[in-house]
């Protein structure tokens, strides 16, 4: 899935740049001395090898292979959200515990799931092997609909005051007609007026959801989701998690599932539908979070819609 040794995720920087500008390690070698030091110390792992290290924003993954088999050891340097990190461990968890496929953190030497050490926040995990979602398989996305489905109804079991912030794709306040209206006010570019407009008049008359807010994972998409032939065998990255109605979480996902790291490509309507048909074999819409449904995927479209050129038709799938 990545090459070995030093790579970027996303972004066109240099990678050993990267690591030593943002995590203070001049080279590969050195990040993976480290590495083995703090896994000795912390968790009682010996790390027998270190296969590659990739970076993304103010985070780093790693894939090593050690006494206690292959894990993948993540850290990052985003101090401010290092409280919110400690909490995704421990939800990780509980899920893990109530048989939702996840990789659960290992605990330290000394019960912790999330270590600070030094400037960086660590957790170690282990190797799940699978392949990323293939959107293009209908069977497969069926099961990534009702797997989010049980995820959502065991996150509504779940309540942590260091997760309630709003995630990363809500905008305004959890009042869907005010988070739509404030968004077509003031951050809409006006790219698909004709769109923007259709928007407008869903939500103008829509009464509010008949849904309470809850944790949502607010990144189900094909990066996050490893399966082995048609079976959903991980969810992962908890790091966006937040608070938000459950409609939220599908609509981001009925837009972005297909979308890889450095290739975004709008998702066809047949793998929408197969996500949809998915979920509500586990979970039904009410016809009011259908209405709500319809919206936010417009929203949410329209949104994803890249400055400048657009390649991959975004406007035209709006």
């Amino acid at each position: 899935m990545f090459p070995t040794g030093l790579s970027m995720l996303w972004e066109s920087a240099e990678p050993r740049s990267a690591l030593q500008e943002r995590f203070g390690h001049d080279s590969f070698d050195e990040a993976s001395g480290w590495l083995t030091d703090v896994l000795a110390e912390t968790w009682a792992i010996e790390v027998q090898a270190c296969e590659r290290i990739v970076i993304s924003g103010d985070n780093a993954i790693a894939w090593v292979r050690t006494s206690r088999g292959a894990l993948v050891v993540k850290w990052s340097r985003a101090q401010d959200q290092f409280t919110k990190f400690a909490a995704a461990a421990d939800l990780i968890q509980e899920l893990h515990q109530q048989g939702v496929p996840v990789a659960p953190p290992l605990a330290s030497v000394d019960g912790q799931l999330r270590v600070i050490i030094g400037s960086v926040s660590v957790s170690v995990q282990p190797r799940i092997d699978g392949e990323l979602l293939d959107i293009t398989a209908d069977a497969a996305v069926r099961k990534t609909g009702a797997c989010l489905a049980r995820l959502h109804g065991a996150l509504a079991m779940q309540s942590d005051s260091r997760l309630a912030g709003l995630g990363r794709f809500t905008a305004g306040s959890l009042d869907l007609r005010r988070r739509v209206e404030t968004w077509l006010q003031h951050e809409d570019t006006g790219r698909v007026p004709d769109a923007s407009a259709r928007l407008r008049r869903q939500t103008e008359s829509l009464p509010p959801i008949d849904s309470e807010p809850q944790l949502i994972h607010n990144d189900y998409r094909a990066s996050n989701i490893l399966t082995a032939g048609s079976e959903v065998i991980a969810v992962l990255d908890f790091d966006e998690v937040g608070l938000d109605h459950c409609v939220s979480d599908l609509a981001n996902a009925c837009v972005l599932l297909g979308t890889r790291f450095t290739s975004w490509q709008p998702t066809p309507e047949r793998a929408r539908a197969a996500l949809l048909a998915g979920y509500e074999s586990v979970r039904p819409l009410s016809p009011l979070e259908r209405q709500w449904l319809h919206a936010l995927v417009l929203l949410r479209g329209i949104q994803a819609i890249p400055p400048g050129d657009d390649p991959a038709g975004w406007a035209r799938a709006v």
